[in-house]
């Protein structure tokens, strides 16, 4: 396996552990920011190793649309060209070509779409996404795959699984005939093995990892099948996608639990795209380690901010002449320096500036809620963790058990 995985601690279906990188070691669970683009938005790399993120997520398809594969592995691969020495997990596009649905048209090939930039025809398949994401030389990258849309019938949700199925064995066998050409592994990397080790743990591997995405809709025994086929394809992690596509959040929940239930408990399991910080501590509950969601970015470009209290719209009026720290819990730089009538006062003038500290707080908050998880679960602490999380919010529609 390219990507090492251990699991130090239990607690009933809790666990923490450690992913060993290229790039650096992760503690999971852990939280991923998005960075589609190559940056998260609005927030720079080093900001983000402030924050202490260890991982981000990247796009295949906005990256393989602009500034192109070949440019990145051009200029060394990914890390060196965003300036980021830490780890870093792509999305093969399944997902972003799935949200296409007028522009594009899916065969046993792959998909053939029209960019949503300028019009232009484009094609991404299993191959070509793998070969875009060895050229793009991520840590971790994913097979590619159909995301299932919601509502599906079971007979449209079975045969987009049994392509996806068909898609990752393609997206295997052409990674293990082609994984030598990562930009880092032929002179590109942009730090050395004792710099990448990050927290001074163990010395990274080598070479990129690559994991399966379990599908099936939101039909529980297809997404068993899924990942018990997917299993058996060998993978060195898995994921669940197909999620947060509009189904009810208990339909969330009852499919990840259908589908965690299957997967192995020696490789990390990926939650894919889902979702606020409660719904974060509740599948780290189940046995998740890795999640990420756009939501802590995106909903802070519109002024939602979360709390450890619970959600807090900063363009409310009640805010504007309230002196107080944005949240009193949080050590974060923008609660130690900004106070809430500020930060509504940026937002209310559009300053650019109130998207970069609505961010930075966002991102701590999530960063800052997976590390008590770890520790909780660590100190064998969980249940009371739980117990405090639960009465500090003040949403009665928490998902937190």
């Amino acid at each position: 396996m390219a990507l090492e995985f251990s699991i130090d601690h239990r607690l009933d279906q809790a666990r923490a552990g450690r992913l060993i990188t290229p790039h650096g070691v992760v503690e999971t669970p852990v939280f991923m920011p998005v960075g589609t683009l190559a940056t998260v938005k609005s927030v720079p790399q080093d900001v983000l190793e402030e924050l202490g993120v260890r991982i981000l997520l990247a796009n295949t398809y906005h990256l393989f649309l602009r500034p192109g594969i070949e440019l990145v592995r051009s200029l060394g691969g990914l890390h060196r060209f965003m300036s980021w020495d830490r780890a870093i997990l792509t999305d093969s596009g399944g997902y972003q070509v799935f949200s296409l649905s007028d522009l594009r048209k899916v065969s046993e090939e792959g998909v053939s779409f029209r960019s949503h930039l300028d019009g232009s025809s484009c094609f991404l398949g299993p191959e070509t996404a793998i070969a875009a994401q060895i050229g793009l030389g991520a840590d971790i990258i994913m097979a590619f795959d159909e995301c299932t849309e919601h509502p599906a019938t079971r007979e449209r949700a079975r045969d987009s699984m049994e392509l996806t199925l068909r898609w990752a064995q393609r997206s295997r066998t052409y990674f293990h005939q082609h994984q030598e050409e990562v930009p880092w592994l032929s002179g590109g990397h942009s730090a050395d093995a004792e710099s990448a080790s990050g927290d001074g743990g163990s010395p990274p591997a080598v070479g990129q990892a690559l994991f399966g995405i379990v599908q099936g809709g939101m039909y529980s025994d297809l997404r068993r099948e899924s990942a018990e086929r997917t299993v058996q394809i060998g993978f060195d992690g898995y994921a669940m996608g197909g999620l947060s596509v509009g189904e009810p959040r208990g339909l969330t929940s009852e499919v990840v639990a259908a589908t965690l239930a299957h997967l192995p408990s020696d490789r990390p399991r990926y939650l894919m795209g889902v979702g606020t910080p409660e719904e974060f501590v509740y599948y780290a509950a189940q046995g998740v380690d890795m999640m990420d969601c756009v939501l802590p970015t995106r909903a802070a470009r519109h002024g939602l901010l979360y709390t450890w209290q619970g959600p807090l719209s900063i363009k409310a009026a009640r805010y504007a002449r309230d002196d107080s720290p944005l949240d009193p819990r949080c050590r974060c730089s923008v609660c130690r320096r900004y106070s809430r009538a500020y930060l509504r006062h940026l937002y209310a003038s559009r300053e650019m500036l109130a998207m970069t500290l609505n961010t930075i707080h966002n991102l701590a908050h999530y960063l800052d809620t997976m590390k008590a998880v770890r520790h909780s679960i660590k100190l064998g602490k969980w249940a009371t963790f739980l117990s405090e999380y639960r009465s500090t919010l003040k949403s009665g529609d928490s998902p937190v058990p």
